[in-house]
């Protein structure tokens, strides 16, 4: 159907507001560029994760649950969204339109699973109990509102697995903040600055995420390590994202040799060729060397790992082109989503 208002100036949202208001029009942008960057972020970890998982044949206790409640008992990774607002359903059509996760293997917990109607009909379980989604997911996506965590996190307290990943929406909120709420340090949270006055336009036709991500320009501009647009994402989260790798592999009693060649495996074979991350990248070397390769790597506190100088942190600042990596690794992934086959 042909939009009769396309055009009019008269009609469009700018025309009816003061000088005062006008001043205040890059907000809309900064928001649509914050929701559309926390989705494509999300998703790259939980391509990066899927790929870990499969390489290494990790089953587990993610295996026994999916047998239980997922149909095909496949083991592929189970992901959590507490909270379906505006944020939670954004992200739940990306993983549903832009990864190969399955429907069956998805579930949201919201106070109205019964306005959730369209998502059950794809195979996405919805319903209302926060503690049942904990216990259930390997990733878990917090996205309430910041009001309603500590009713929220008294709820998921008891029920977390160790090796759950909680990764926070809620920018209000510090990641040490939430480890004392969930008694929990295995948490990942994305920290977005605003670079110059104003963020970049391009992010105003990020009406709808899920087809947003379909864009070049747009997953080029929200390139982590390499953004553009007004907006930047701390050193710190890529680093963040590398350590749940590496506590993904010490969950499953990996030895380090192999964990270090996995997580290398997912960024060589098509992006990185004269880097390698070795045993001193994440941990100091007076701990390298008394780590025999047939060790796992010790469990890394991601709480930790975001508000203090890490080795990796010093190893990512340093190497431009292990950054250049991580960010085409990122193109690539959400251009392809990862495909496994068992």
């Amino acid at each position: 159907m042909e939009d009769v208002a396309a055009g009019l100036k008269s009609l469009s949202f700018e025309s009816g507001l003061g000088a005062e208001e006008k001043e205040l029009l890059h907000l809309r942008a900064r928001a649509a560029g914050l929701a559309f960057c926390r989705c494509a972020h999300a998703l790259y970890l939980c391509e990066l994760v899927r790929s870990l998982r499969y390489r290494c044949a990790i089953r587990g206790q993610t295996a026994d649950r999916a047998t239980e409640e997922a149909p095909g008992g496949d083991g592929d990774l189970c992901v959590g969204i507490l909270g379906a607002g505006h944020q939670g359903k954004q992200l739940l059509l990306s993983l549903l339109e832009m990864t190969d996760i399955q429907p069956a293997h998805v579930k949201v917990s919201t106070r109205r699973p019964e306005l959730a109607v369209g998502f059950v009909q794809t195979g996405v379980e919805c319903f209302f109990d926060n503690s049942r989604l904990a216990a259930w997911a390997d990733v878990l996506f917090l996205c309430c509102l910041p009001f309603h965590l500590p009713k929220v996190c008294a709820e998921l307290r008891s029920h977390l697995s160790e090796h759950c990943l909680v990764y926070s929406f809620i920018s209000a909120v510090p990641v040490t903040r939430l480890a004392e709420l969930l008694g929990h340090n295995f948490i990942l949270k994305p920290q977005y600055d605003f670079v110059g006055g104003d963020t970049a336009d391009v992010w105003l036709s990020c009406t709808a995420v899920s087809t947003a991500l379909k864009d070049p320009l747009l997953i080029d501009a929200s390139c982590p390590l390499a953004m553009s647009g007004g907006i930047s994402l701390s050193l710190n989260w890529a680093c963040a994202v590398l350590y749940t790798l590496l506590n993904i592999c010490t969950s499953a009693s990996l030895r380090s040799s192999d964990a270090l060649s996995l997580i290398n495996e997912l960024f060589q074979e098509k992006w990185m060729h004269a880097v390698q991350l070795n045993t001193e990248s994440f941990i100091s070397s007076s701990y390298a060397a008394s780590l025999r390769g047939d060790e796992p790597f010790p469990w890394i506190s991601l709480t930790e790992a975001q508000n203090k100088e890490t080795p990796l942190l010093r190893f990512l600042s340093s190497n431009k082109l292990m950054q250049q990596c991580f960010s085409a690794a990122y193109k690539s992934l959400l251009v392809t989503p990862a495909t496994v086959t068992l």
